[in-house]
């Protein structure tokens, strides 16, 4: 006779429960591997920053004497639309910059100014001067081994230069493993870092101003993945078409609130930078002196800039133009505008009105701190702070759905992407209604950790972008 085992429910609740839990202590324990530091400072940070400082040196300083041609490029100066590629330079440049100019320039920095002090912005902006080569040096490889297909439109980023590049010096096997760890790493960037992140912690800035969103969640998700779904299924020509028009209004809508308390405060301006300066190299223990503003600084950059991962490289491939130098030249604009403009524009708000050390803000987060600074001159401007976290959430995500879909089609194939963005959309609609922390955490690890294969390999092919630069300039 058969006997049935009568299974218990109970049983069942407490394997899930224990699967749940090692599933999170275990993505913990690859978030403390990825995140291990030395004296506060993690080493993948140090990664960044020490490529940034040898790439400086290396390309003559090309950050600040290719800094007039990079605007006289993004102004059209040197446009050709018989050229190869799907989008201008100017389009190129707003597609990256959207990707980058996001809520850690909002709560970022009012939580590195509140761990480091005030002069943790003046180690930022130290950060985001080194990474303006970085860019350059990423993204000229990008243009220099795009991949331009037979329809006209374009792939490239570090998946092709890192196995192109690397193949034409005699190393193909070695390139081949670090575009195949990049693109796995960026797709865990996309659906986690970016969908996931940049629509919960949106939906907690808008729902400041609309209670409602705070409990029903998913008519948030609804909308952002039904504005979102619009722009990543037509491709980077509609992405840089929306990018074109929401990165500079966004941009403006913040910078123009930022310069308005700023000159509300004129006369203590002064003041402020003696704090920050005197700040940046401090022995003051409640921040770390010295080392917690350097800490701090140099961490938000990372996360800020996107300097090294290598991403940005992606958008700038897409431009339109024969000379892979005179985009990179274009990209050393992007730190410069999110980091060295926008960063420290909300640095001064912040440190202006004192909403730093402000006992009532003790308790508020980095978005709430900003708000808060920003409504001691302007009371109604946190519904403006809203608009511009949804439409810096949406643009960043935006411009990362195609990112990941490119490092999906570069393992998986073309054929394949619709299921890459239905996930893609998916995860937006999650992040919406849950709070994912140990996910959030992993894919936050996942996000700087495409910059170990990233520099890595471009130590290998920094020589030739030198000698590129040398005969461009030559040329110009």
């Amino acid at each position: 006779m058969l006997t049935l085992t009568r299974i218990n429910p109970q049983t069942n609740f407490n394997f899930i429960e224990q699967l749940s839990a090692t599933i999170s202590q275990l993505l913990k324990l690859i978030n403390d591997i990825i995140f291990f530091d030395i004296g506060g400072m993690p080493l993948i940070v140090i990664w960044l920053i020490s490529g940034g400082a040898i790439f400086t040196v290396w390309m003559g300083f090309i950050n600040i004497r290719g800094f007039k041609h990079a605007i006289d490029i993004v102004r059209g100066k040197y446009d050709n639309p018989d050229e190869v590629g799907e989008v201008s330079h100017f389009q190129a440049l707003a597609t990256a910059l959207s990707a980058t100019v996001g809520l850690g320039n909002i709560a970022g920095v009012a939580i590195a100014i509140r761990l480091g002090g005030p002069g943790a912005c003046f180690w930022l902006t130290v950060a985001g001067f080194l990474g303006m080569t970085t860019k350059f040096v990423e993204c000229t490889l990008g243009q220099k081994y795009r991949l331009v297909k037979p329809d006209g439109t374009v792939a490239g980023g570090p998946m092709y230069y890192l196995s192109e590049g690397l193949s034409k010096i005699g190393l193909p096997f070695f390139g081949r493993i670090l575009s195949i760890l990049f693109a796995i790493l960026a797709i865990c960037g996309a659906l986690g870092s970016s969908s996931i992140y940049q629509s919960n912690q949106s939906k907690v800035g808008v729902a400041q101003v609309i209670p409602i969103i705070a409990e029903r969640g998913w008519i948030y998700g609804i909308l952002m993945v039904f504005l979102v779904g619009l722009v990543i299924l037509g491709g980077i020509r509609r992405i840089a078409s929306v990018a074109a028009t929401v990165v500079p209004f966004m941009c403006g809508i913040y910078i123009l609130g930022a310069v308005w308390v700023i000159l509300i405060n004129f006369t203590a301006i002064p003041a402020a930078i003696t704090t920050i300066l005197t700040s940046a190299f401090s022995l003051k223990a409640a921040t770390g002196g010295t080392l917690g503003a350097i800490i701090q600084g140099f961490r938000r950059s990372a996360f800020s800039n996107e300097a090294g991962l290598g991403i940005a490289a992606i958008a700038h491939s897409a431009a339109k133009t024969n000379e892979p130098v005179r985009e990179g030249i274009v990209a050393v604009l992007e730190p410069f505008i999110d980091t060295v403009i926008v960063c420290n524009l909300t640095a001064l708000v912040i440190i202006l009105t004192g909403a730093y050390n402000n006992p009532e803000f003790s308790n508020l987060g980095g978005s709430e701190l900003t708000s808060a600074a920003f409504s001691a001159v302007i009371p109604g401007f946190p519904y403006i702070l809203a608009l511009a976290v949804f439409l810096f959430a949406f643009s960043t995500m935006i411009s990362w759905g195609y990112y990941g879909q490119l490092c999906w089609e570069y393992l998986l194939g073309s054929r394949t992407a619709i299921v890459y963005k239905l996930l893609f959309l998916l995860a937006i609609f999650m992040g919406s209604v849950a709070n994912p922390t140990a996910v959030i955490q992993f894919s936050d690890a996942m996000y700087l950790t495409m910059a170990l294969p990233n520099l890595l390999g471009m130590y290998f092919l920094a020589g030739q972008v030198s000698e590129d630069l040398k005969d461009y300039f030559s040329r110009l």
